[in-house]
């Protein structure tokens, strides 16, 4: 399909009088190119305003550089400027856990790493209100959502105050900011003072005149938590539950002897309704006309893809999802999914096959609580650990029926499953016998219709004492999983792997964690691919705990591995199998007194300095130990 100028939210002056306007109501500045597709922030908040009547532009990826030509070209917006500094957070964007410079950036075109400053959040306000100092400007995105209070920085390694205190900018929408930055801009439509704006759910503000109440939660000031990590870990705990809660309390925290940072609480999980009027605006779904034959990384993973709802319920320690979407999940409907479905099929170089339906975790689409009012108490950050609530419906029937519904669509091949999957959902014994026989359904059918061949799972670790830490199921699970996955391949003549996720350094985990994981992962066959070392991000309990020291549940000390010696000693562990990794495992398993383990890890049949792999990767240790049984 050919696509117009004017088709897309306009960038330049050349665009704004193709549509015939000579102002608009609201610019946003985005940190990422602009792709004009509802998996991208800045052109979702753009949609949104557009349908509610305003007049919207977007300046992606502006040169802050020299004369700030790109912040001046559109001129003064008549209601405010909006910061979208990109969808991933731009220090982890830019850097590696061991903060070296990524190769690419996944949201510029073709990778481009020089488009984006760091923290552009700050960098584009201080601009902004330096050359319009009376127009408001509004923060949004992963960036400022999740710096809202006190934080560690791991890219400064030192923690930070709420970021209005560093960018001059009047308000922050933290989450996902549909329903917010529509009444901003209605109350700023209706001559309100931004700076009187103090009741909107979902937004943050600073201020010298703040009496709490019997209902405010009132936090450590940032002062404290400077002097006292404990004080820190403490806090920590209430920011996650109130994100995380229906009926959320309003959270005040002192940044100064004058000044405080407010947090609304946040509006309640979109409906149905309301979601799907999200998803069914006016996108194109393609990049703007301006990066023709230019390469989006991030654009080409998900252009065959479908989100079909929001929120993750999984609580992951380690996660900014809950911090950002919340637990509960909003789901669109059965035919707004088919409407993108068939949009997608529309698209150029579409073949057939959907790379991905699904959302921050696959298979939690259509679960909720049986017993509303108990979720509406409820303060656990996560439903699933460390069990499962029996509150928690499990059924996966409405996911199964959005499956069936887009495969029967002339035109789908196949509708590949590329989204996480919680096999813990999946092992989970209910006492509704249905959601025990929808839930061996959607296994079989997940293994035998939605694989390519390989499916990710994200085990993280095999230590249950690690495992608790992260919030994640007990690796018994995993070994429970694979063999169903062994199984169901063996019934269908299929050749699939498994494909698994773990994680380095993570609070809590030991060299000797990380060399029981290696043994366990080699009996298993497997040579680890996806791997990670641990990256402290804002607003995780992990990151808390790894800067605090502290469980902010339990207030427990807990040890982390923090220099890059430490780090790289417990990552080398996922790559055994690696000559040259070899030696440097050796000394490790002596010094933390586990020799016992180097002919285990370190094995003779080495040819050449190769690692001779087993020709049965797939075979797990329990088969082939059985199978030893069975000769003898």
């Amino acid at each position: 399909m050919e696509y117009r100028l004017t088709d897309f939210l306009p960038t330049t002056k050349k665009e704004l009088e193709l549509r015939g306007w000579d102002e608009v109501d609201v610019i946003l500045f985005s940190a990422d190119a602009y792709v004009d597709h509802p998996s991208f922030g800045a052109a979702v908040i753009g949609r949104i305003l557009e349908a509610a009547g305003f007049r919207v532009a977007i300046v992606p990826q502006p040169d802050w550089h020299g004369d700030y030509r790109d912040f001046k070209k559109l001129g003064r917006p008549r209601l405010f400027f909006g910061i979208s500094p990109g969808c991933m957070d731009s220090m982890v964007n830019k850097y590696t856990a061991n903060r070296r410079l990524r190769s690419e950036d996944a949201y510029s075109p073709d990778g481009r790493h020089d488009l984006r400053p760091e923290y552009p959040t700050i960098v584009y306000s201080k601009i902004l209100r330096e050359i319009y100092p009376d127009v408001p400007i509004v923060l949004g995105g992963i960036e400022a959502s999740l710096r809202r209070l006190t934080h560690y920085d791991y890219w400064q390694d030192r923690l930070r105050p709420c970021i209005l205190c560093d960018a001059p900018a009047d308000l922050i929408i933290y989450g996902m900011g549909e329903k917010p930055i529509v009444e901003l801009a209605h109350r700023l439509d209706a001559g309100d003072n931004i700076q009187q704006i103090h009741d909107i759910p979902q937004t943050v503000y600073l201020s010298a005149d703040i009496t709490p109440t019997d209902d405010d939660i009132v936090l450590h000031s940032h002062e404290e938590c400077l002097k006292d990590k404990r004080s820190q870990a403490e806090n920590f705990r209430h920011i996650e539950e109130q994100s995380n809660m229906i009926h959320a309390k309003r959270l005040i925290q002192p940044v100064s002897p004058t000044l405080c940072v407010v947090v609304n609480p946040p509006y309640p999980p979109m409906t149905t309704e309301e979601l799907d009027a999200s998803f069914d605006l006016p996108y194109t779904r393609v990049p703007h006309l301006k990066y023709k034959d230019k390469r989006i990384p991030a654009y080409d993973m998900i252009k065959y893809s479908v989100n079909i709802h929001r929120g993750c319920f999984g609580g992951c320690a380690f996660c900014t999802i809950s911090a950002h979407q919340g637990k509960f999940i909003a789901c669109r409907s059965k035919e707004s999914i088919l409407r993108e479905v068939k949009q997608v099929m529309e698209m150029p170089g579409f073949k057939g096959y959907l790379s991905d339906l699904g959302g921050p975790s696959a298979n939690m689409y259509g679960m909720s609580g049986r017993n509303k009012n108990a979720c509406e108490k409820c303060k656990r950050p996560s439903c699933i650990h460390p069990q499962i609530c029996p509150n928690l419906n499990t059924d996966h029937s409405k996911l199964l029926e959005i499956y069936r519904a887009v495969d029967a669509l002339p035109g789908i091949k196949k509708s590949f499953i590329g989204s996480g999957v919680r096999y813990d959902l999946l092992l989970y014994k209910s006492k509704d016998e249905k959601s025990n026989k929808a839930a061996m359904d959607y296994t079989r059918e997940l293994i035998t219709k939605h694989v390519s061949g390989r499916l990710k799972v994200a085990p993280e670790h095999t230590s249950n004492r690690v495992l608790h830490l992260m919030r994640k199921p007990s690796f018994q699970q995993f070994y429970e999983f694979k063999r169903i996955f062994d199984r169901i391949n063996r019934e269908e003549h299929l050749n699939q792997q498994i494909i698994p996720y773990f994680i380095s350094s993570h609070p809590g985990c030991t060299e000797a964690d990380m060399a029981e994981l290696a043994v366990i992962t080699k009996h298993l066959d497997f040579q680890l691919e996806q791997v990670q070392d641990f990256t402290p991000t804002p607003m995780t309990v992990s990151t808390e705990t790894w800067y605090t020291g502290y469980d902010p549940y339990t207030l427990e000390p807990v040890k982390s591995a923090k220099s890059q010696q430490e780090k790289l000693a417990q990552r080398q562990y996922f790559f055994w199998y690696k000559p040259e990794e070899r030696r440097g495992i050796e000394q490790s398993l002596r010094r933390i007194g586990k020799p016992e383990l180097i002919n285990e890890l370190c094995p003779r049949n080495y040819t050449n300095g190769n690692y001779r792999a087993n020709p049965h990767p797939q075979k797990s240790h329990e088969e082939k130990r059985g199978r030893n049984r069975r000769r003898k």
